[in-house]
């Protein structure tokens, strides 16, 4: 069983759909006292960083999260909800996150002639030492579209990098704890390996 949080952002039925093709039963909702007791929690999202965290905050929706990954149960963030995993967000001002993470979400400062937002296919390089690495290994292309990137106070927590104008930082991983910049559910097979992987964490 997956739980796929529901806070208004969209992208979700295509995410839900991901995990469907594993055989699992993935649902997608927005009730905190759900949240609160899901085993495997996901959190997607599309947007702008204050957006998502005020809808989370509505909903009743932060304090399960939080209290998810304080468990140490399995997490897995894409895109917008690997941003919200830090403490502070600069779209549209300063932002606060989720805070599980030190660090903060910057906009690209790219050289002149790189577009912004950073969409489409580019390759990832995972840390040596990562589960991930073995799991898909460099070079595979992943699917993104971004204008802001997280920079990590603690650079341990930094799982993958990313070449767009100088390297940022990719994907996450602490304990069970694993978010993307990219998106898998739209990275074909070798997204399909990292849903995978993670459907298969039962440490």
């Amino acid at each position: 069983m997956v739980t796929i949080v529901d806070y208004g952002s969209g992208n979700l039925r295509s995410v839900q759909k991901a995990f469907e093709r594993f055989q699992v039963q993935a649902c997608i909702t927005d009730d905190p006292q759900v949240v609160s007791e899901a085993k495997r929690l996901v959190l997607p999202g599309v947007g702008a960083f204050g957006d998502a965290m005020r809808e989370l905050e509505v909903r009743g929706l932060v304090e399960p999260i939080v209290r998810h990954l304080q468990a140490d149960r399995p997490f897995f963030g894409i895109c917008m909800g690997m941003q919200l995993l830090f403490e502070t967000g600069w779209e549209g001002g300063r932002q606060q996150g989720l805070g599980v993470l030190q660090g903060e979400v910057l906009r690209f400062d790219l050289p002149v002639g790189m577009k912004i937002p950073h969409m489409g296919w580019n390759t990832v390089t995972w840390r040596a030492d990562s589960r991930w690495q073995a799991t898909v290994g460099d070079g595979h292309y992943f699917y993104f579209v971004h204008s802001y990137f997280p920079q990590p106070h603690d650079e341990a927590v930094i799982a993958a990098q990313t070449d767009y104008g100088g390297a940022f930082c990719s994907a996450v991983s602490r304990g069970r704890l694993f978010a993307t910049q990219f998106h898998p559910e739209k990275s074909q097979a070798v997204g399909m390996r990292l849903i995978e992987s993670f459907l298969n964490d039962t440490d």
